[in-house]
């Protein structure tokens, strides 16, 4: 005889059926997040585990506009380029992978792997080479691309790059599978990449690399300097401060004797950067502009 409470078996079922329209329902998306937040507070999940269903969660939301490397940042190798200016750039940015470009940027014909060419280099025992035959097909994607979408098309064509176009068919950017995986798993280190034991890592006398992350109290430390951190606690903030806006690869900034360059950014947060140490006239010349 039932005495009008609930058994445990509904109470089971209705979890079941909660937790089913949680997972089915689309514009349930952010119940189902809180759900996993909960579950790791208490410590059913961890926090890189929960970081990694985030991730998972907001690439579903996001185009390939939002993570792709701008057109200005791109490497590319020109049809007509000799074989030395070739490996020179391969050497110099130590990429994997180049679009190819015809007459200017917007004609991006193939995609070069340096692998490719360096096996080239050994089948003909001299750096010899036709670089249109060495080629490989480029995918181009659209910005409005998902990356829920495309990361399935990475996998499924085993292809690790696209080139992104714009409405009017010009080449606004490329992706790499990498991009997307790092908005799931985070961070995917590479030869700039240093210890977390030394956020400062000296190459040099004049030349640094040095984690966004680092705080201004080590940096102080570590250069016998005295800025100011009670408004920035990282070296990031503090740079980002300088530039003005967020700054992209590349970009450069100095600030007094130091001059930075912008290594890793995403378009959050910078990342990695190089650090210069100005020679005392350049420096000077720089103030005096």
């Amino acid at each position: 005889m039932s005495d009008g409470r609930p058994s445990s078996s509904s109470n089971k079922q209705s979890w079941v059926k909660r937790l089913s329209n949680i997972f089915l329902k689309p514009e349930d998306q952010a119940q189902l997040i809180d759900l996993i937040r909960s579950a790791a507070k208490r410590h059913i999940l961890d926090a890189e585990a929960l970081a990694i269903v985030e991730g998972a969660l907001s690439v579903s939301d996001m185009q390939a506009r939002d993570i792709m490397i701008p057109r200005s940042q791109v490497v590319m190798v020109s049809k007509d380029a000799t074989a030395e200016d070739t490996l020179k750039l391969i050497t110099e940015t130590a990429h994997s992978r180049f679009p190819v470009m015809d007459d200017d940027r917007d004609d991006v014909i193939g995609i070069l792997l340096a692998k490719d060419l360096l096996s080239a280099v050994v089948a003909n025992g001299k750096f010899e080479f036709d670089l249109r035959e060495l080629l490989r097909p480029a995918v181009f994607i659209p910005e409005s691309k998902r990356l829920n979408v495309l990361l399935r098309e990475f996998r499924a064509r085993r292809n690790h790059m696209a080139i992104v176009v714009d409405e009017y068919g010009g080449v606004a950017g490329i992706i790499t599978i990498e991009n997307v995986l790092e908005q799931i798993v985070g961070e995917i280190e590479d030869e700039h990449d240093i210890d977390d034991d030394a956020p400062i890592l000296k190459r040099s006398e004049t030349n640094y690399t040095i984690k966004a992350l680092t705080s201004v109290e080590d940096f102080n430390e570590f250069f016998d300097m005295d800025w100011d951190d009670e408004d920035f606690d990282t070296v990031g903030g503090f740079v980002v401060n300088q530039f003005g806006h967020m700054p992209e690869r590349d970009e450069e900034v100095s600030v007094g004797r130091f001059q930075f360059t912008v290594v890793r950014a995403d378009n959050r947060r910078v990342h990695l950067l190089e650090m210069e140490i100005l020679p005392e006239t350049e420096q000077q010349e720089d103030d005096t502009e």
